[in-house]
């Protein structure tokens, strides 16, 4: 007769966790397309939103930044351009954030009734952001065509200045994610934070114009300085110049950021379960 031994391994489920997240890949497929569903499916003008929001944005500080405050632009960057290529990676920072930090309180009843690496969750959440920013760079392009700006090929370095913002997002995403399941007061928190953010980040005008030259090794403390003059970089052609010594510090605190964020997450992971 022949028998089956269980073996129990301590620790395995740590080291299975990685390829755990291969094989619940189509677990990451299934939630960020049911989030893309919900998001355009519940609204009442649906993607017309995603192109709305910016724009009005975009028009707002180029007449407070740009015509009231007379702030200059990068070379001969038209002033919306300067602006919208600032938009696009904040918006897609800060609306990832948001979806990624109340994503495991959303989520609450797929966490306590199964099994899978729960950085599923906050990783899935970003996708929907991503779609966002896809749909807005249709405004940006409007915008080369009206100004007749063209782009060089620095243009070709922005999926880079993608995937650090995306980095970004994650990194203290991760944290507040966690930090929401234990306290949920973190959930009136991140909309404070991410205003807070607009206002400290170069949305509205630029880094090298408008930040003294001494004051930039320490304004690129906040990780979307580097990504914003990143992307001005890559979309202003040489109107720009990125400042490498404050875009270096800048990564180091993105990788920092998401470091920590991923090994917060997979301290407190254990008790999601319990404490949701």
């Amino acid at each position: 007769m022949n028998s089956k031994e269980l073996i129990i391994e301590a620790g395995r489920t740590e080291s299975q966790y990685w390829k755990d997240l291969w094989k619940y890949r189509e677990l990451f497929y299934f939630l960020s397309w049911r989030d893309i569903l919900v998001r355009y499916k519940q609204t009442v003008i649906g993607i017309a939103w995603a192109l709305i929001r910016p724009f009005l944005t975009m028009v707002v500080f180029s007449v407070i930044f740009g015509s009231l405050a007379k702030l200059p632009s990068e070379g001969n960057a038209p002033y919306p351009i300067l602006v919208f290529a600032a938009l696009l990676p904040w918006q897609f920072f800060s609306s990832a954030l948001s979806e990624c930090s109340g994503s495991l309180v959303t989520n609450s009843n797929l966490l306590a009734k199964v099994y899978f690496p729960r950085l599923i969750v906050p990783a899935s959440s970003i996708i929907v952001s991503f779609v966002d920013f896809l749909i807005s760079g249709m405004i940006l392009l409007g915008l080369m065509a009206w100004y007749n700006f063209v782009p060089d090929w620095r243009i070709l370095t922005l999926p880079l200045f993608i995937v650090i913002a995306a980095a970004a997002s994650m990194g203290v995403g991760l944290w507040l994610a966690a930090l929401t399941v234990e306290y949920r007061d973190f959930r009136h928190i991140v909309p404070f934070l991410v205003q807070f953010g607009l206002y400290v980040s170069p949305v509205g005008f630029s880094t090298n114009k408008v930040v003294p030259e001494q004051w930039r090794l320490l304004y690129s403390l906040n990780p979307m300085v580097g990504v914003i003059d990143g992307f001005r970089w890559a979309i202003l052609r040489g109107e720009t110049q990125i400042n490498l010594p404050g875009f270096t510090l800048s990564l180091v605190i993105v990788v920092l950021l998401l470091w920590s964020g991923i090994w917060y997450f997979r301290k407190m992971e254990r008790t999601f379960a319990d404490v949701i």
